[in-house]
């Protein structure tokens, strides 16, 4: 074992087949995940040791695995069994009792080994890798306080619809936010809204919430369906469409949603206050529909 891998917690992992832990897993030097990023990814948020819209995860797992062309190694049932076989080892890992333990599971598929060369090499096994670690939610009075985001131009490839391991877009466009002590960058593409670096973005105008359209511009967030139905079981016009940039910072409220941040309000924007400057009622609403629908999942 070197130096770095020492490093890393011996939090549990799987990779190929095997169980194993993040200090013992190892991948070939010629896996094309490494050499070009040609894989995806999905993150699964787990509450009390329940998976959280399992199955549109994988719905969305499948979309991106056929636009890379690639198969599924493992089918919905099989996929579920790994995903809670990682919530329970990581819950041993923790000594607690799964139900008592929010965590997030990783998933990488990458194509898998090969010489390099740029042309999709088919029919080798690809690299199947996940772990499952601890999910750190925000507290009440940061989300009272509300949250600071800045812009940027989104230079992204134009297959964001893609949740692939190819990020070093969404590492640069998340390091200019985090440069300047803000939770995001909130990107637009020719002065429309596309989406944050690792996030969707919501703009709540006259209390209508509104979104990016579904595309290949915007990575569809597991999120996306559940704002919908979230605003539909508030009784909150909902629309997906161009947002031009004037009009967000003209918002009332705006949101930010994702696995990990589940609905955040975004308070600040370039150091300007959007709306009052607290987070608003929309944004209260879709938060508390958000904790019944993972307390009812």
């Amino acid at each position: 074992m070197n130096d770095t891998a020492a490093t890393l917690p011996p939090l549990p992992c799987y990779l190929n087949g095997e169980f194993t832990t993040l200090r013992e897993a190892r991948v070939s030097v010629m896996d094309r995940g490494f050499i070009f990023g040609d894989g995806i990814y999905e993150v699964v948020p787990v509450y009390a040791g329940r998976p959280f819209r399992f199955e549109h995860h994988f719905a969305r797992l499948d979309r991106s695995l056929a636009e890379l062309r690639m198969e599924n190694p493992l089918t919905l049932a099989q996929w579920r069994e790994l995903v809670d076989q990682l919530v329970q080892a990581y819950a041993r890992h923790v000594a607690q009792p799964a139900a008592e333990t929010n965590q997030l599971v990783y998933i990488q598929i990458t194509r898998g080994v090969a010489m390099r060369d740029h042309v999709m090499q088919f029919g080798i096994p690809p690299t199947v890798f996940a772990m499952a670690n601890r999910m750190a939610l925000y507290t009440p009075e940061q989300r009272a306080a509300g949250f600071t985001c800045i812009t940027a131009d989104d230079f992204r490839w134009k297959k964001a619809h893609i949740k692939s391991t190819s990020l070093a877009g969404a590492v640069l466009s998340r390091q200019m936010s985090a440069d300047v002590g803000a939770i995001e960058t909130i990107m637009f593409r020719d002065g429309m809204l596309s989406e944050a670096s690792s996030s969707n973005v919501w703009v709540v105008k006259n209390g209508k919430v509104y979104g990016s359209p579904r595309d290949n511009l915007v990575l569809e967030g597991i999120r996306y369906g559940l704002i919908e139905q979230l605003c539909r079981d508030a009784g909150v016009p909902f629309e997906l469409r161009r947002i031009p940039r004037d009009e967000v910072f003209q918002a009332d409220e705006l949101l930010l949603s994702s696995a990990t941040k589940e609905v955040l309000p975004v308070t600040t924007l370039d150091g300007k206050s959007v709306g009052n400057g607290k987070p608003g009622p929309i944004y209260e609403k879709l938060y508390a529909g958000y904790q019944s629908a993972k307390r009812s999942s």
